[in-house]
């Protein structure tokens, strides 16, 4: 098959997505390798997991270059350039990012948010879910740019909200499936059938067996 494409990872916290991702790209035929797992916080519970999964970690802490993002971001690039890095994924990354970094990995750069967007984007999505009184939620696969979670949508998976639904209980069934959507979605965007079409996100078809494409089956 052909090259894997190196990934980092960014966490801030657990790094419950990246485990999910881990898990994906232990199969030698994912099309992405994890090459890194970078968090901006030397506490994130997610460098343990990673390490005791053989994947190289890293720490930039952040509060340590106070308010020069632009500092910390010029860190963070050293790392991914000292790995090889060529695809980023965020899996629970609590930094806003530059308009300068993300047009630098622009088409590059994945973001998973806990929510079905436009609905309901940055922080505390659960809550607003149940104030709004939604019928449905769920979460977003999309590529990063300037704008915080106002990237081209890649994917989404909707789960019901159910009477008697705490922050919980809904966060819950939300997280099993960005479990299964991340890894679906990293993986389209570095085996090259994700791309950018005059500002939306298209997933080409896969190819069949022997090469051809899959798009008219049958």
């Amino acid at each position: 098959m052909s090259q894997r494409r190196r990934t980092a990872i960014l966490i801030s916290g657990r790094g419950s997505n990246m485990a999910a991702l881990l898990a994906a790209a232990a199969d030698p035929a994912y099309p992405a390798e994890i090459a890194l797992v970078l968090s901006n916080r030397a506490d994130a519970a997610g460098l343990a997991r990673a390490a005791e999964a053989g994947i190289p970690t890293v720490v930039v802490e952040s509060r340590r270059f106070g308010k020069d993002r632009a500092g910390f971001e010029a860190a963070m690039e050293a790392e991914l350039a000292a790995h090889g890095i060529g695809l980023i994924a965020l899996a629970g990354f609590m930094r806003v990012l530059t308009e300068g970094f993300t047009r630098r990995w622009s088409g590059r750069m994945l973001n998973i948010h806990p929510s079905l967007l436009p609905a309901f984007p940055g922080l505390d999505t659960h809550a607003h879910a149940l104030a709004a009184g939604v019928r449905l939620h769920g979460c977003t696969v999309h590529l990063v740019t300037p704008g915080v979670d106002e990237g081209p949508i890649v994917a989404q998976a909707a789960v019901p909200v159910l009477a008697g639904d705490t922050e919980e209980t809904l966060a819950h069934r939300v997280l099993a499936e960005e479990h299964r959507l991340y890894p679906a979605a990293l993986g389209w965007l570095a085996s090259g059938r994700l791309r950018l079409q005059e500002g939306r996100a298209v997933v080409d078809p896969a190819p069949g067996p022997s090469g051809e494409s899959l798009r008219n089956p049958g």
